[in-house]
């Protein structure tokens, strides 16, 4: 499978049976059935014109080309976010249920922040994931929720009727959202969503103990993610 994939050079190459056959070395009978494999499950396409990548190559790729550009466009707020305050920020998306950490600036004091760069968290339990969940439609947080709450820590919100409460008052702060101890003890997280046309596209939150002054800085933290997302939805931005 992994020769066959490397086979599609150029990304957007079209491939006869034969051709795959020779850049692989593999037995045709062999490629041929690996490549029917691929097809039903939609890593790749056949056509008339041959074999090429499939919807979910396509899928990932795309989700790769956006992370992409979040990150490129919220590089300089957040180092300019962590030299004003000092504090450990991170930049996040969301993952269904979970967020994904995609980036975590804070230097000596970042080590004192159980989270990494790849890692994962519970949405609701934490300030990145409930300010994009502020902006999400009823439904979807219905389905996302439908089997229920875990619990990280004694203060991380376990009902849903309080978690929509919770997403009701980050809407009427006008974008930011709060925690304190909900996903680590003693750990407590400003954030605000950058948001698309349609949806949150990620997050930036400042990270420090329960007793920092994180109302203070929160409008630091608004003001980044609202620049971020004039930033993606430039009409000349690549990808608007």
């Amino acid at each position: 499978m992994t020769l066959i994939m490397e086979a599609f050079e150029p990304f957007n190459v079209r491939l006869l049976l034969d051709e795959i056959t020779q850049r692989t070395q593999l037995p045709r009978s062999t490629t041929h059935r690996i490549l029917d494999q691929l097809v039903q499950f939609g890593w790749v396409e056949h056509t008339s014109e041959g074999y090429g990548m499939g919807w979910r190559t396509m899928k990932y790729r795309s989700h790769d080309s956006v992370t992409s550009r979040i990150r490129a466009e919220a590089a300089p707020l957040l180092h300019d976010l962590q030299v004003r305050t000092g504090m450990v920020v991170h930049l996040a998306v969301l993952d269904g249920a979970e967020i994904r950490y995609l980036d975590k600036l804070g230097g000596r004091s970042a080590v004192t922040i159980p989270s990494r760069v790849g890692g994962s968290n519970l949405a609701h339990a934490t300030a990145l994931g409930k300010s994009m969940l502020a902006w999400m439609d009823p439904e979807k947080l219905d389905e996302l929720f439908e089997d229920g709450l875990p619990q990280t820590t004694r203060n991380t919100i376990n009902d849903t009727q309080m978690l929509y409460a919770e997403l009701s008052r980050v809407r009427r702060r006008g974008g930011l959202a709060y925690e304190s101890g909900e996903s680590f003890e003693g750990v407590a997280c400003v954030a605000a969503a950058i948001r698309g046309l349609r949806e949150p596209l990620a997050s930036i939150s400042l990270v420090g103990r329960a007793q920092d002054p994180l109302e203070r800085l929160a409008p630091l933290v608004l003001e980044a993610a609202r620049q971020v997302s004039e930033a993606l939805l430039s009409p000349t931005h690549p990808g608007a």
